[in-house]
């Protein structure tokens, strides 16, 4: 193993414990491998990955080399990786690894290039910087990809742009929109890891602060459950008037975000936007006020405006806290330099959470290879059948056992003949 570019390889050993751990809590994906070590449905295939670092990747990644690929792994977010699990991959499991936290946006991008130069059948995405650069700058690469899955709502959103604009070079399965993704990931794992890494950065106590929620997408649904249950007074802002009305039906306090800027004491994006969180807004914030992202992008939080309004550089005050003194004395703190806070601040989604999205990653993987070269060059939902399968897999995992239908009941949902 010679091709890789990790922090430190001796933090390999504790990087190995950790994975273990997590496998623990991915009965689903261990499930899926145990059938790819024996059918090796994958063989032959080479997967270019662009995903968090973490130690429930790790655990794709082995799934993935079980069923016979040659993985290459990338980090998806500078801030995200785990330097101890990089290191595993790389001297435990021989998968070459480009990550290291903290690297620079030309070193995350070179080692986009190091994954690319893997030449994948297959292309694993979060957030859609591995499919753009490679539509950009390595096309010569297009012509051997049978297909590529993404994980993220922002990363789906980039790739049906680029098929509604006819530049999209082969099918994508969109990970995300999948139900036993997005329900449980979005929803549970963003709402719980979220306020986990807003607590770790800043130690605040979360009961009768007001609570500042940027869309109510399932990410945000998910964040205003768990800060209300933190004791927070929650506030939702949102643009799409569906949302909103469900926000308020849901018992949350719903108001344009020019209003909640005045009164907001904590502020966390989930929109997969741009300037979310403005100019205007950072001018009548309180003293003290702080702002988190949990967006895929470092772009939802006005950051250069907010340096603009601001006396110097900011002060790391704390670890992930940067804090940004107003030309007028007031201080606003900036966590995670605006990244995702779950995973900048601390360990992403539990890993039961990500065992349901990255079995959708193996089993769309799997797909791709039987039906890639038969799909159009657009992004297609998660297949029913594997969506359900999943599903199936997490129950029997559970040890919950469900009902199915009869001969009865199958025909009379068949028909129209009957009624009243």
């Amino acid at each position: 193993m010679n091709q890789y570019d990790i922090k430190d390889i001796n933090l390999a050993e504790g990087g190995r414990r950790r994975i273990e751990w997590a496998e623990r809590e991915m009965p689903v994906l261990r499930q899926i491998r145990e059938r790819f070590r024996e059918e090796k449905p994958l063989k032959g295939i080479r997967i270019s990955a662009c995903l968090h670092v973490t130690t429930e990747t790790a655990n794709l990644m082995r799934t993935l080399q079980e069923g016979g690929a040659d993985v290459v792994l990338t980090a998806s977010n500078p801030l995200s990786t785990q330097d101890d699990v990089a290191a595993a991959l790389v001297n435990q499991y021989e998968i070459p690894t480009f990550a290291i936290k903290g690297e620079d946006n030309v070193t995350y991008y070179k080692h986009i290039h190091a994954a690319l130069d893997h030449q994948p059948h297959i292309t694993m995405d979060d957030g859609a910087d591995l499919v753009s650069t490679l539509h950009k700058e390595r096309r010569n690469l297009l012509e051997n990809i049978l297909g590529g899955t993404e994980e993220t709502t922002t990363g789906v959103i980039r790739l049906r742009a680029m098929a509604a604009n006819q530049m999209l070079a082969f099918p994508v399965i969109a990970v995300n929109d999948a139900l036993t993704k997005h329900f449980f990931d979005n929803r549970y794992g963003t709402g719980q890891s979220t306020v986990d890494g807003i607590i770790r950065a800043t130690n605040v106590l979360l009961a009768g602060k007001r609570f500042v929620v940027a869309g109510y997408g399932w990410c945000g649904r998910g964040l205003a459950a768990r800060a209300r249950g933190m004791g927070a007074l929650v506030i939702v802002t949102e643009v799409d008037p569906l949302k909103a009305l469900e926000a308020v039906m849901d018992g949350y306090e719903v108001m344009p975000m020019e209003e909640a800027a005045k009164i907001g004491d904590i502020f966390c994006t989930v929109t997969g936007d741009i300037n979310v969180i403005d100019e205007q807004h950072f001018k009548v914030m309180k003293d003290g006020a702080i702002l988190a992202n949990s967006g895929h992008f470092n772009v939802e939080i006005n950051i250069p405006a907010l340096q603009r309004l601001s006396k110097g550089e900011p002060k790391l005050v704390r670890p992930f806290v940067q804090q940004y003194e107003l030309w007028d004395g007031r201080k606003i703190n900036l966590l995670g330099e605006g990244r995702l806070i779950n995973l900048a601040a601390a360990e992403g989604h539990p890993a039961s959470v990500m065992d349901m999205s990255f079995a959708n990653q193996a089993l769309s993987v799997e797909y791709l290879v039987k039906h890639g070269s038969t799909l159009a060059k657009r992004v297609y939902p998660v297949p029913q059948e594997i969506d359900s399968e999943i599903a199936r897999l997490k129950l029997n995992a559970m040890g919950i056992r469900i009902d199915t239908l009869t001969e009865e009941q199958i025909r009379y949902l068949n028909s129209w003949e009957e009624g009243t």
